[in-house]
């Protein structure tokens, strides 16, 4: 087993909802036990804890907190880009109406404004993604070819460079700078969502391009007031992504 293949399970483990069930967990067997007090102390706070992570409103509150701010692409800036990079996100391995891999949501955003980016722009476009630590050993095909037919079977865009096997950000950018450098390109756009933009930049960064950040998918208020207050699977996954994009920048930051 890869070091790698570990990351997955360790940000499962640290991150809602795992976390605070855990802690909710340790708290109801300690109630159960001697300490009841302290016990309903701990659950009582992981249930508050479910509570607000859950919520629409403390995800965007702590996007705010512990993530850089990030602003839309300029369209002029597209004129000192050399290429437009677009990141992988994951594909639905079983599209029974499609017979084949399809990309998921994520990746169909980051595919849509990357696309309109190169066809504005007249600038040629590259992917990279191949298959993520988590669906390592499982039957899956690379990213990149999924990636590839949506662009020209739904965008009607042809991708210059395809990278099929990176398996998180880092080799993201590597492999990128594998298969651009030769061209000469050192200058683009890179396309990935806003919160995901931070560190996806500072890799780039790392391997030798010159970046112009093209964020999509803000994560901004999609709801009345008061419901984003109110706990939902929508709220709970924004606030499992704020924190994983903390954590990730977090690590990023040790040196090398």
């Amino acid at each position: 087993m890869e070091l790698g293949e570990l990351k997955p399970v360790l940000s499962a483990l640290a991150l809602p909802p795992t976390a605070p069930l855990l802690l909710l967990s340790i708290g109801l067997l300690l109630a159960a036990g001697r300490r009841k007090r302290l016990g309903l102390a701990v659950s009582a706070f992981a249930g508050v804890q479910i509570w607000l992570l859950s919520c629409s409103g403390f995800a965007l509150w702590l996007s705010h907190l512990l993530l850089p701010t990030v602003q839309p692409l300029r369209p002029a800036a597209l004129d000192r880009v050399q290429a437009v990079v677009v990141l992988g996100a994951g594909v639905l391995r079983d599209a029974p109406e499609y017979e084949v891999a399809q990309p998921n949501g994520y990746l169909l955003a980051r595919l849509r404004y990357g696309a309109r980016l190169a066809r504005s722009s007249g600038k040629p476009l590259a992917f990279s993604g191949g298959i993520g630590w988590a669906s390592i050993g499982g039957d899956i095909a690379p990213e990149g070819d999924a990636a590839r037919a949506a662009l020209q079977r739904d965008f009607g865009i042809t991708p210059r460079w395809v990278d099929g096997e990176s398996r998180d950000t880092h080799e993201n950018a590597q492999r990128s700078w594998e298969l651009l450098q030769p061209a000469g390109v050192r200058r683009i756009a890179l396309v990935t969502h806003a919160w995901h933009m931070p560190r996806a930049q500072r890799e780039f960064e790392r391997a030798g391009f010159e970046v112009v950040p093209a964020p999509t998918g803000f994560l901004t208020p999609q709801m009345r007031p008061l419901l984003l207050w109110i706990p939902s699977g929508e709220g709970l996954a924004d606030s499992r992504i704020v924190l994983r994009e903390a954590l990730g920048l977090l690590v990023q930051r040790q040196p090398l």
